[in-house]
């Protein structure tokens, strides 16, 4: 990932309800939520919902497909683990990390030198 994409990844996360949103739709997983369950779980109104969503899919973070009546929203796990890598690119200063990696699981499928 360059800084111009970190920027725009960064940029759609802050805010309260875009970080919200992406939060429950990792949580979701590959089943992705629908804007119904989002306005629900998120109390918040259809329309700004919508003007959000629009900005994490723009950043590249969410992606949206049609599913018979609906439109399923899921959160983009390879463009959040690699805004995640560009964060940490240079963690422990280019030194040998002192924590052992996380072992990656299904949650996180891949490892970092600092545990997270």
């Amino acid at each position: 990932m360059d800084k111009t994409s970190a920027l725009a990844a960064l940029g759609a996360l802050a805010h309260p309800i875009r970080l919200d949103a992406f939060r429950a739709l990792v949580v979701a997983g590959e089943a992705g939520l629908t804007p119904g369950v989002l306005v629900e779980r998120l109390g918040v109104p259809y329309a700004k919902l919508g003007f959000h969503l629009k900005d994490l899919v723009a950043a590249g973070l969410v992606v949206s497909a049609p599913s018979g009546r609906n439109v399923i929203y899921r959160a983009v796990y390879p463009q959040m683990n690699a805004l995640l890598g560009f964060l940490t690119d240079n963690c422990c200063e280019g030194a040998a990390c002192a924590i052992e990696p996380a072992p990656a699981t299904p949650a996180s499928p891949t490892a970092s030198c600092c545990g997270c």
